[in-house]
Formats: C-alpha cells, structure tokens, sequence
C-alpha cells in the first residue's frame, strides 16, 4: 500500500546504502529505490508487528513467457529486527503466495554469498543451490564475492 512506502523506504534505504546484499547503486535515491520495490508487475508485502512495519518482500515472475510460471522475489527485514523470525516469516508467506498465484517453482538470481543468514535461511527451506557466479558481486568491504543462484519447484 502507498501509506506503507515511507516504512518501506526506512527498511531499504539503510540496506542498500550500506551495498553488502543487493546489487543496486549505493548512491540511487529514496524515490527510485521504492520504484524498484513496486515495478509494474511486483506484488508488494510488509510485515507488521504491534503495527510496526518490520519487513518487506515482492513477489513476481521472474521472466516473461517461456519464464513466467517462476517466481523471483527481493526480501528485506529492518535492523532492529535481525532474529525475531520476520525474514522466516516473510519467506513462508512468499512460498504459500507464489503457489497460489500459479507459480510452478521459485528462483533467485543473484544472492550474495556472504550472507549467510540469506543463504541457511534458503537452504532449510528446501532451495537448491543450482548456480555459482564467482566473484559477480562487488562487496564495499569484502571485495569480489560470489553470487548464487537458487532454485525451489512449488509444486509437480
């Protein structure tokens, strides 16, 4: 919802400035950071404790055509939320989402291998590691770091 843009924008802006888990500029503003969040086709989600807005995910195809029956989603939990369950949460809930929109199988394209939160988080829930780009990310302070893909079928 637009009403949820600005608690949207306080969960990003922190993560895509610090540039450790998202290949987007550091640099790209508030506005354009949201436009990239809610792009046509994205359905966008927070998840709200004691009505707070503790994180956010979007859900789409992650191709056209031949790709579409795939999922791709972005994910992204506020600091102060880090182990309370939200990034779980929000992961569950885009599974369940993803199958009831048609979505045969779920994939990431690009996840930063240092976090490794991301990657456990993935794996126990059931996403194969399908893909390796090695040194594809340019991380502020570790350098060049690998990129995986993951991959997860929905349903038969």
């Amino acid at each position: 919802m637009a009403s949820d843009a600005a608690a949207i924008a306080d969960i990003l802006v922190p993560i895509v400035r610090a540039g450790e888990t998202y290949a987007l500029d550091r640099d790209i503003t508030p506005e354009q950071i949201l436009a990239y969040w809610h792009a046509p086709g994205n359905s966008v989600f927070v998840a709200e404790v004691d009505g707070e807005v503790l994180g956010s995910y979007f859900c789409r195809a992650n191709q056209a055509g031949g790709g579409r029956h795939v999922a791709n989603c972005g994910y992204a939990t506020h600091a102060d939320a880090t182990g309370r369950g939200i990034a779980r949460a929000m992961a569950v809930h885009s599974l369940a989402h993803a199958q009831a929109a048609g979505f045969r199988a779920m994939q990431f394209n690009f996840v930063v291998a240092s976090n490794v939160r991301a990657v456990r988080l993935w794996r126990s829930l059931g996403f194969e590691r399908v893909g390796c780009l090695p040194g594809a990310f340019e991380h502020p302070i570790l350098g060049e770091v690998d990129a995986i893909v993951l991959y997860r079928r929905l349903r038969p």
